[in-house]
C-alpha cells in the first residue's frame, strides 16, 4: 500500500502546498520563509523517515503564528489521511531524547483521538533565526499537528537551557516516535474497537 497524500490549503493568511510519503527515507524540501522552521520540519523529515514536501507562504510580516499553525494543521492531515486505515502499525511510542544539555521526553499514540500536553518552558527565550521563530511557537505547531493528524502526543522537557537545543529535541523526539508507531508489522487494526 502507498501510504501518500498530498493537499493544497489557501486562507486569506497562508497558502500551503505540501506532501507526504509516510514510507520514505526522510527527503524533504521544506519553504516556509521562516529558516528555524524550515529546520525544524527538515529534522522532522530526517529522523520520522517520512519524505515530506512543503511550500508555504504568509503573512509573516504580521507574525509567524498563521503560517505556523497551518503548517501543523497540514502535515497533520495529510499524516492521517497517508496512514489510512492504520492496519498493522505499531500504534504506541515512546523516547527520552538528549541533545546537548537538553533533554525530552515525548510519547506518542496513533490513536485517532486527537490531544497534546507540551510541557516545555524555557527560560529567557528568543526568537530564533531571521525572520525569527518565536520558541512558544512550537507548542502552536504541535497542537495544531495532533488536531489534524488525530494523534495523542506528550512532550515534556526534563532539563535543557538552549533554546535551539530544546526544541530540536522536541521535534526529533517527536519525529522518532511516528517513525516507530507508524511501522507495519501486523495485519490487524490495533485497537480492540477494530478502528482507530
Amino acid at each position: 500500500m502507498n501510504r501518500y497524500a498530498e493537499s493544497k490549503r489557501m486562507t486569506k493568511e497562508t497558502t500551503i502546498e505540501a506532501s507526504l510519503e509516510v514510507d520514505g527515507i526522510g527527503n524533504s524540501d521544506i519553504s516556509t520563509s521562516i529558516p528555524f522552521f524550515d529546520h525544524m520540519l527538515t529534522t522532522f523529515a530526517k529522523h520520522s523517515g517520512i519524505d515530506i514536501v512543503v511550500k508555504a507562504f504568509g503573512d509573516i510580516d504580521v507574525d509567524a503564528h498563521h503560517l505556523v499553525e497551518d503548517v501543523g494543521i497540514v502535515i497533520g492531515s495529510l499524516l492521517q489521511k497517508a496512514l489510512g486505515n492504520k492496519v498493522g502499525i505499531a500504534r504506541f511510542a515512546s523516547i527520552s531524547l538528549v541533545l546537548d544539555e537538553a533533554l525530552v521526553d515525548v510519547a506518542i499514540d496513533l490513536s485517532g483521538r486527537p490531544f497534546l500536553f507540551y510541557d516545555v518552558v524555557i527560560e529567557n527565550s528568543f526568537p530564533l533565526g531571521n525572520p525569527g521563530f518565536d520558541p512558544q511557537l512550537a507548542e502552536e505547531f504541535f497542537r495544531a499537528f495532533c488536531f489534524g493528524a488525530g494523534i495523542c502526543l506528550h512532550i515534556e522537557l526534563r532539563r535543557g537551557k538552549n533554546s535551539h537545543h530544546v526544541l530540536e529535541a522536541a521535534f526529533k523526539g517527536v519525529a522518532r516516535t511516528i517513525g516507530a508507531a507508524k511501522f507495519q508489522s501486523g495485519t490487524e487494526i490495533p485497537s480492540t474497537k477494530g478502528v482507530l
